[in-house]
Parts: structure tokens; C-alpha cells; sequence
């Protein structure tokens, strides 16, 4: 809390007025009947009562030098609607008075020009809040509004720092502090206790800041022109604000008041004027450090890191999953000190916490201060919240998907990155909703005219009938000898696979790769680099290029060629790829599925015999989360590979990274990479207990990682598919 020396002081603020009164009758016997002030009294008893009274007297009594010889229309029109506020809007009619007095009633905060602001702004402003029911949701309303209505911007090219309302709009630009006076101003307007707050500089020395506090039940802050759909107390300063120091006229965080305190807002651009009350108000920002009883920690949950304080259920458990002590913490940042302590012990502790209904687990550690803080998005959820969240995130996304692609899957053409993919299709067999198969099959030609890539797509449509599923084939963007192998095309599937999984009902565990000729280039080359997204892939009669196929560990993969097709070496290439993938199987058994038939006497066309291959497919679905991850970059590169991540940087062409899971121990080795992130699950490894990461042989990480609701919507909103949904990530280095 403030210190009594820097806390507005309203205590007798009622005699203080009756005295004033008094005084200004005095001095209109001695002839001082054109004092503003004197005659303001007079008026705004005759015209409002007590009421209208005590309020021109709290004006008269606190208002600075500079203001002694104000227009008194301006301060009629002031008070007359500061007082319509008060009973028009219901958050003005239960303040208190000092706070209507001291944040509502003032026409000015700094030493900002003096105008007649009140009508103008009250009339917008009332407008805008018309359809608010609390002071948050109001102030909300008109950070969000407001400075588009009336065009007024931050820009450092305006003439003064302290420009007031009609400046600003005149000029289209402000820097904070002037918009903060506008905010502040528009929040008085309609009844809600406003001031500006801010540092002359931070603590780095590199500048002062101003932004605005409002009450509601509590002061709360904001940014003007800053507005956050997620609430108040956010802002690009909050990790600033939290290093400023109590008491330090430079580095403390000070609010306006327009009665005496004792101390003065520092005003940067006239550092010898001292005439604007302050109110040291560091404490809520950056919290005095308290020592907690020994052996026992101080405990506060916050929304998000860096968010606003909440009310939440704590409990320290024990070995078996049992309370063993349980505490509530306080929300808001009337006081951030006030805080229950709980017995952690050294190392780490298991803790619940409960926000209404919802309760989340994890493993904290014992902090090197007095205080524990917790954000509750980076709380473990329970295994169960976290499979229900995933599935109720899923169905969310199919909606929206359903809905924002409903075009194109009407026209049967699929777009991504300026590429278009037309389909053709056609469904074989019955399944239940969400467990229908989806069959990929890429067409020939290639290097060739518009028409003979056609005749080609259209043959493709014809050479395959799988028992069950929706057979597709799609016309490659191009005509170039490279249908397949372009960066485009991945987006492309992927998007396509997406759109039928949230659409058509295709269970995203049940999708299958094939193509002929060119189409089976493209399968050399999209198969290993998207092993993640097929349950099953079969290559007919195409050359492999340049491509590895280490990236197929866990892949199914079939490989079909006529004996005779000797046209670019596609049989010798065959038979190289088959002698790599036995070997390949040899050196890793759990890996590396694969069936090549070679056609002996067939050329390039396989008199369709090749079709025998897909109800081997069949027998396959994917395999999401693998022990083992062999992940090879291909000169088209990934970001994403089954259970590992990396940052578009380090998505490096023919990179390897290999992984695995032991246990709750994960093992990863590379000479090319040197971050990853782990995108976990339970089932590959236990999430209620501790893990280990092994980089290149050093331990680079040990404990708990959380599930959280973080985890689980980053993933789905990368690929909306279920079964392949992260639940909790962790990002290792070496």
C-alpha cells in the first residue's frame, strides 16, 4: 500500500470546504467579487446543493496557482456534468466520495492547457459505454473505441508531451502522455475514477512512461491506446514496472492526485514544476520483498506470467497424491504482499490448484526468495482434462474448418501459398463417421503440354478402387518434370488432408500415399519427408532422385516396379532402394517396414498388377507416436516431425536428428542441430512423473513437464488432428 506520507489526504475534507466557504464569504466582503473561485461556490451551492458544495470546494481548495484566475464557465460546465455522471451512470452512484472528488470530479490531471472538454467527450463517451454493465467493461470499451473515433494515434512527431484533448485531435498524434490524458479524461466523463500514472524513468535508465489507472473494487492499470481483449493490468511494461523502486522520485511509479499528498508527480518535460499531487504506488508493480516465517514460502497465483493475480484453491500434496496443507490466495494487486504461505521444504513439491471448477496439478520448485508464483496457464492439467480438452479443441476446429472451406471443397480444388489442387473423386465401401480411409493418388507425366498432364490426372482417377475409402486424385499446380517434388505441394496435402479430416469424416490415422510414374517421384520424395502424416505409401514405376529414404523408420512403404523399366535406371534405382531398406531393417528390427515386387518382363506399365499392393496398405494405420523418430530434411525442409520440433532456423536441408523414448528417458543425438522442441504425450512417456533428456550424451534436462492448455491448442492449430496432438512441450538445447 502507499506510505501515509505519499496517501491523498481526505480526512477533513468536509470542515476544510465549510472553511473555504467561509473564507470565500470573507473575501467577497473585502471585495474580491471577481475571484473565480469565490463566485464558482457560490453557484454550484445555488444550482446543486450540499452536493454541488462540497464539490467546488474540494476544486477551490486543491486547485494549483497556475488555475487562480480559470474561467469560471469552465468550471460550472465541469461540475454540472461530473454530478450528471455521478447519477446518470450506476458504477457512479456507490463511489465513495473522496474517490468521485479526487479521480472524477478534477478537470484536468497535469499541467495540460485548460479547456472545456467535459460536453464533447461526455456525449462520445456515453455513447460508447452505453452497453456496458461494470466500470472494467467500460473502460475496455473506450481504450477500444475512442482513439480510432476521434483519430488520435501515438506518434513522437506532436508538438508538446502534455498536449490536452483538443491538441491531440487537432494535431491526429500523441505520445502517452498525451494520450493518457485523453483516456483519462473520457473515463471522468462518464463517472469512473481515472488518474494518470507513470516513471520518470526505468529502471535501466532509458526513459520515462506514462499509462492510466482506474478503479474498479481496486486500482488497475492500462495502456492508452493499448487496448487488450484479454483485460486490464496487461501491458508491454508490466516486466518494466515490476523493477521500479518504492520511494525513488526517479524510478518509482507514481499516480496524479488533485489532493495534496505530500509529494509531486514528476512531470519529465518540467522537472522544477512540483504542482501535481503524487501518490507513490510502486508497491503494486513491484512488490517490497517480505520475509515469510521460516520454513515456509509465500504463495500467489496469476492468470498467465505476467497477467493479473487470481483467487485460487492451493494445495501441497503429499507422496500419495493427498493434501497435506491447503491455502487460498488473493486476487487483484490492491496488495501484493498479501499472501498465505505454505510449507514447501527444499527441491520441488507437488502442488494442486483449483480455479472454480477446474483444477490443475504440477511440480514446482522451491524459490530462491520469499514467494512462489504460479501461473495457472502453465499448470499441469490432469491426463484426463487434457485427452477431453484435446478432443473438445478438435471438434471446435472442424466446425471452423467445415465452415471457412466450404468453398473449396465444394469446387474439389484445394489452395495454399497461391496453388490450386483440383481433385477428382470417388468413394468406395461404408465407414462410420471419423474412421473413413483417404487414398492419395498422384498421376504421371510431367515436363509435357497442359492436355497430356489432363489425360494423365483423368487416368489416375481409374487405375485403383480400395475396398473402403475416398479415393483421390489430385491434378499437380504444374507442368514441369517436377509434378511433385516442389515446396508447394506439402502445404498443399496438408491442407487437403485437414480439410477432409474436419469435413468428410476421414479418421487422420487411415491416409494413404501412392502415385505412378511422376506420381511415384512424387512418393519417393514425399514420403519420407511427411512419414508423419500416411499410414502406408506405394511407389510405382518412379526414380527417387536425390531423396534418402531414412526418413521412413516408421512408414510402411511399398515399392513396385516392372523388371524391364530401364528408362532413367528406375529398376536399378529399385533395387538400390530395396537393398537400402533391408539394411536399413537389419541395423534398426523395430523399424523400416517395406515391400518391394519387382514385375520381372513388365516395363513402364505394370498391366495394372501393381494394385495388389493396396490391401497391404490397408493393414496399416499410422503410427503417431513412435519409439524411435529418424527425422532427415530433405531439400524441401519441415518444421514439424512426429514428436520433434525445431525453429524455422534450424529446419536445416539434409539435417538428421535421430530420437527415442526408453522409458521416461529421451534420447536424442545429431550433429546438426542443437535445439529441439519435444512435443509429448501421455503414452509415450508418463507426464505425472519425472522425465530425462539426453542430448548427444549430456543431460540437458530432468523433472515434470506440464500438460497445458497452451500445448494442446498450439498443436491443433498447426494440424487439427486428435491422435497427433502435443499435450505438454518442452524446448531442450546443447
Amino acid at each position: 500500500m502507499p506510505s501515509n506520507r505519499a496517501r491523498p489526504r481526505y480526512a477533513g475534507v468536509m470542515i476544510r470546504a465549510l472553511v473555504g466557504v467561509v473564507l470565500l464569504a470573507v473575501g467577497s466582503w473585502c471585495g474580491a467579487q471577481d475571484d473565480p473561485w469565490a463566485e464558482f461556490v457560490r453557484t454550484a451551492e445555488a444550482d446543486h446543493g450540499e452536493a454541488g458544495r462540497v464539490a467546488a470546494a474540494f476544486l477551490a481548495e486543491h486547485h494549483p496557482e497556475r488555475d487562480a484566475d480559470i474561467d469560471g464557465d469552465l468550471l460550472k460546465e465541469n461540475l454540472d456534468y461530473a454530478l450528471r455522471a455521478r447519477e446518470e451512470f450506476p458504477w457512479a452512484r456507490d463511489l465513495p466520495e473522496e474517490l468521485f472528488l479526487n479521480d472524477v470530479l478534477p478537470y484536468a490531471s497535469l499541467d495540460e492547457t485548460r479547456e472545456r472538454w467535459r460536453p464533447a467527450m461526455y456525449e462520445r463517451c456515453r455513447a460508447i459505454v452505453k452497453d456496458c454493465t461494470t466500470r472494467t467493461e467500460a473502460v475496455q470499451a473506450l481504450n477500444r473505441e475512442l482513439f480510432n473515433e476521434i483519430n488520435v494515434h501515438y506518434n513522437t512527431g506532436r508538438k508538446r508531451p502534455n498536449q490536452s484533448p483538443s491538441e491531440s485531435v487537432a494535431q491526429g498524434r500523441a505520445t502517452c502522455t498525451g494520450l493518457s490524458i485523453i483516456l483519462v479524461d473520457a473515463c471522468r466523463s462518464v463517472g469512473i475514477p481515472a488518474r494518470i500514472a507513470g516513471v520518470a524513468n526505468w529502471a535501466d535508465d532509458r526513459g520515462n512512461h506514462t499509462w492510466v489507472e482506474v478503479w474498479d473494487n481496486g486500482w488497475h492499470f492500462t495502456g492508452a491506446d493499448e487496448f487488450d481483449a484479454k483485460g486490464l493490468n496487461r501491458g508491454w511494461f508490466v516486466g518494466d514496472a515490476k523493477r521500479a523502486t518504492e520511494g525513488d522520485p526517479e524510478h518509482a511509479v507514481w499516480a496524479t492526485s488533485w489532493a495534496d499528498t505530500g509529494a509531486h508527480f514528476p512531470m519529465v518535460w518540467d522537472r522544477r514544476d512540483r504542482t501535481v499531487p503524487g501518490v507513490d504506488v510502486t508497491a503494486r508493480y513491484a512488490p517490497r520483498e517480505v520475509e515469510a516465517p521460516e520454513g515456509r514460502t509465500f504463495v500467489r497465483v496469476w492468470a498467465t506470467d505476467g497477467g493479473e493475480r487470481i483467487a485460487a484453491d492451493v494445495d501441497v500434496l503429499g507422496a500419495g497424491g493427498e493434501a497435506v496443507e491447503s491455502v487460498r490466495t488473493r486476487a487483484g494487486t490492491a496488495d501484493l504482499n498479501d499472501m498465505p504461505t505454505i510449507a514447501l521444504g527444499d527441491g520441488e513439491a507437488a502442488v494442486r490448484v483449483r480455479v472454480g471448477d477446474e483444477a490443475r496439478t504440477g511440480h514446482v520448485r522451491t524459490p530462491d526468495g520469499p514467494t512462489l508464483d504460479i501461473a495457472w496457464d502453465r499448470l499441469a492439467m490432469s491426463r484426463s482434462d487434457a485427452e477431453a480438452l484435446v478432443d473438445r479443441v478438435f471438434q471446435e476446429r472442424c466446425a471452423q474448418i467445415t465452415e471457412e472451406r466450404a468453398g473449396e471443397l465444394k469446387d474439389a480444388t484445394i489452395e495454399a501459398g497461391g496453388h490450386k489442387l483440383r481433385l477428382l473423386e470417388k468413394t468406395f465401401g461404408e465407414a462410420p463417421e471419423g474412421e473413413r480411409s483417404l487414398w492419395i493418388s498422384m498421376h504421371g507425366g510431367g515436363g509435357a503440354p497442359t492436355e497430356v498432364n489432363d489425360q494423365q490426372w483423368q487416368n489416375q482417377i481409374k487405375l485403383y478402387e480400395p475396398s473402403e475409402g475416398i479415393y483421390i486424385a489430385p491434378r499437380a499446380p504444374t507442368d514441369t518434370w517436377n509434378l511433385w517434388h516442389q515446396a508447394h505441394i506439402d502445404p498443399l496435402f496438408d491442407r487437403l488432408i485437414e480439410s477432409y479430416v474436419a469435413a468428410r469424416g476421414v479418421d487422420p490415422d487411415r491416409v494413404y500415399l501412392m502415385g505412378y510414374s511422376a506420381g511415384g517421384d512424387g512418393v519417393f520424395q514425399l514420403a519420407p519427408r511427411m512419414a508423419d502424416r500416411f499410414a502406408a505409401a506405394a511407389m510405382m514405376a518412379g526414380h527417387p532422385n536425390e531423396t534418402s529414404p531414412l526418413g521412413l523408420r516408421d512408414l510402411p512403404f511399398a515399392l513396385l516396379m516392372g523388371g524391364d523399366d530401364s528408362a532413367y535406371e528406375r529398376n536399378a534405382q529399385a533395387k538400390k532402394w530395396e537393398d537400402e531398406l533391408d539394411a536399413l531393417r537389419e541395423q534398426d528390427p523395430g523399424g523400416y517396414p517395406h515391400r518391394v515386387i519387382i514385375y520381372e518382363g513388365l516395363g513402364h506399365w505394370m498391366q495394372r498388377r501393381d494394385a495388389e499392393i493396396l490391401p497391404w496398405m490397408a493393414e496399416h494405420t499410422r503410427v503417431a507416436w513412435p519409439d524411435r523418430v529418424v527425422w532427415r530434411q530433405d531439400d524441401v525442409t519441415h518444421t514439424r516431425f512426429y514428436w520433434l520440433a525445431v525453429r524455422p532456423e534450424d529446419a536445416k536441408e539434409r539435417s538428421t536428428i535421430v530420437a527415442s523414448v526408453e522409458g521416461q528417458r529421451i534420447v536424442i543425438e545429431s550433429e546438426d542441430v542443437r535445439r529441439v522442441t519435444l512435443r509429448l504425450r501421455d503414452g509415450l512417456v508418463d507426464l505425472d512423473r519425472p522425465i530425462e533428456v539426453v542430448a548427444n550424451g549430456e543431460v540437458v534436462f530432468e523433472g515434470h513437464v506440464a500438460r497445458t492448455e497452451r500445448a494442446v491448442r498450439d498443436s491443433l492449430g498447426e494440424r487439427n488432428e486428435p491422435g497427433t496432438a502435443a499435450t505438454a512441450t518442452l524446448d531442450v538445447a546443447w
